[in-house]
């Protein structure tokens, strides 16, 4: 019987898987296996055990990749509803009272707001119709809607923010923050006449906005609401 060269045999006892892993490896020793029938180790059984691990791994990768897809459709048909619920409102009433009511609805969150930067209210104060609306709409100061995306830190602040209640929560939900314990927040461009404003979605589920999770839907959100805003407050 041929000897394997040392360094070869040291390099396959330090790592089987040179072996086990090749194709065209394990065809040739289950054919010498076959022909032979000597004292060969049941490499069928090995090869076979490998590929049953391998199969099992590719159907947890093909579950999480359509379970993924469909998470991924099913926001994205809850945008497009959202959407185009507010694309119906004929006045500015309307549209506060579907993104109060429908759009919260739609997007499963607890509570919404509208925040405006305004020079003629004091930041924090309900600003909406009077009425049931009228704390849907909130004043912020000069440069408020940074301040409350960045904490007051330097830091640039971003068009989706999703993060843990801020503490500054009081400011934009009024009563209703002492049950807000997450929070999405959407920047708005108003246009070049207009201070920017922000809507802000709060949840009563601390686990429902958080940094790692994905943003590209609520950004395109945000992008038609700043077009859906612009025929009220231009």
């Amino acid at each position: 019987m041929t000897e394997l060269p040392a360094n070869l045999k040291d390099e396959i006892v330090k790592d089987p898987s040179v072996i086990l892993d090749d194709p065209d490896l394990m065809r040739a020793l289950l054919k010498a296996q076959d022909e032979t029938q000597g004292n060969v180790v049941d490499l069928r059984g090995v090869f076979v055990e490998r590929l049953e691990a391998r199969l099992d791994k590719l159907e947890d990768t093909h579950r999480t990749v359509v379970a993924a897809a469909y998470e991924n459709l099913a926001g994205t048909n809850q945008i497009h509803r959202a959407i185009l619920s507010l694309l119906d409102a004929e006045t500015f009433e309307e549209f506060l009272q579907v993104l109060d009511h429908d759009v919260a609805n739609i997007l499963a969150v607890d509570v919404i707001r509208l925040c405006l930067e305004s020079f003629k209210a004091e930041g924090g104060t309900p600003i909406g119709p009077e009425g049931p609306l009228q704390n849907v709409v909130v004043a912020l100061p000069e440069q408020g809607v940074a301040a409350y995306v960045t904490g007051g830190r330097s830091s640039p602040a971003r068009q989706v923010t999703l993060r843990p209640a801020s503490e500054a929560k009081g400011s934009i939900f009024g009563d209703a923050a002492i049950d807000v314990q997450s929070e999405a927040i959407l920047r708005l461009d108003l246009g070049t006449a207009q201070m920017p404003g922000m809507v802000v979605f709060g949840s009563n589920d601390p686990n429902r906005f958080a940094p790692d999770q994905g943003t590209d839907l609520l950004a395109f959100f945000a992008h038609a609401l700043e077009r859906i805003l612009r025929r009220w407050v231009a």
